[in-house]
């Protein structure tokens, strides 16, 4: 039987953990009873700098059943940082581990199905949504509009997929490979290459807290995205200067045949508003090649992506 390791990056999680802890470990004990799993499988919670009392539950947890593990990190370091620490950390112990938020958005009633997969000899198993009923429109169309900008980007993503997923110990050994600071896993786990598939379901409310990734954190987190995996946008500023260009020597051929016919061009309107729309898109390119510069400047660092502080295994 295959040791399976639930990972859950966690950050001020206090309103929703014992529930999540409750829900897991039943889950955990039927698949142990079923001989899906074996015994030494287990639930481990990753405290990525919580500001509540997350750590003292998830000790707590740890001390009343040794099926709990925790994992606490140094400081905050952002939750793809704190996955990934649970990921490698936690691959020493098992033969596959799945990826799953604190929340109970993700349906762990299809964990049977991620192994039944990995037992068909599957090393990576991708949860993806068959819906987004339960978003609102405003965050069903950015969501949508994101993977379609990606795929457009030529970004290798799974449509409709977040991080809920199975890794085999193959594959997360591979995912170790990878030192890029900049980290966005939706795109980087594509890239290893092995057997992969897909299980479809349906997410869930939040069960309670709110959640921490408002608008703010989205986007961010989409252009991490975009200009970690892509350097298109990069080529379309070359495309743009090149516009500019044959049209600036247009209007300056258009401009030459007034003043050669004796004709004067009325007002400072055109200048002005030509003005601002070339210094804008100067502006705009000079942001987008400073954001690669800045990742350049982040990777040639080599700071660690997290460190941990704490370690609690049965």
């Amino acid at each position: 039987m295959k040791t399976i390791y639930l990972v859950i990056p966690c950050y001020n999680e206090e309103e929703v953990l014992l529930e999540t802890a409750k829900r897991l470990k039943e889950k955990i004990n039927i698949l142990i009873e079923k001989g899906k799993i074996s015994e030494k499988s287990r639930v481990t919670f990753v405290d990525d700098g919580s500001k509540d009392n997350t750590w003292s539950i998830i000790e707590h947890l740890n001390s009343s059943n040794n099926i709990f593990s925790g994992i606490k990190l140094s400081r905050n370091r952002g939750h793809q940082n704190a996955l990934l620490a649970g990921l490698m950390t936690v691959k020493n112990y098992c033969d596959a581990a799945i990826s799953l938020d604190a929340d109970l958005q993700d349906d762990i009633n299809v964990i049977d199905k991620f192994i039944d997969k990995f037992i068909e000899g599957c090393d990576v198993v991708y949860g993806v949504r068959s819906d987004r009923k339960t978003d609102t429109i405003f965050k069903r169309t950015t969501a949508q509009g994101f993977y379609k900008v990606m795929k457009v980007l030529g970004v290798d993503i799974v449509y409709n997929h977040a991080d809920y997923r199975l890794m085999s110990k193959r594959a997360l050994e591979s995912l170790e490979q990878f030192k890029e600071v900049n980290l966005f896993l939706r795109g980087i786990v594509p890239l290893i290459g092995y057997k992969s598939d897909v299980v479809l379901y349906e997410r869930n409310e939040r069960f309670a807290g709110e959640s921490k990734y408002p608008l703010k954190k989205m986007l961010s987190f989409a252009f991490e995205g975009i200009t970690s995996f892509s350097v298109k946008p990069i080529r379309l500023i070359l495309t743009v200067g090149i516009v500019m260009f044959i049209s600036s020597l247009v209007a300056l051929l258009y401009f030459l045949i007034i003043w050669i016919m004796g004709k004067t061009v009325q007002g400072w309107t055109t200048v002005v508003a030509s003005i601002w729309m070339l210094g804008g898109i100067q502006l705009l390119c000079l942001g987008i090649i400073g954001e690669y510069i800045g990742k350049i400047y982040m990777e040639s660092k080599a700071r660690p992506k997290f460190i941990i502080d704490k370690f609690i295994n049965a």
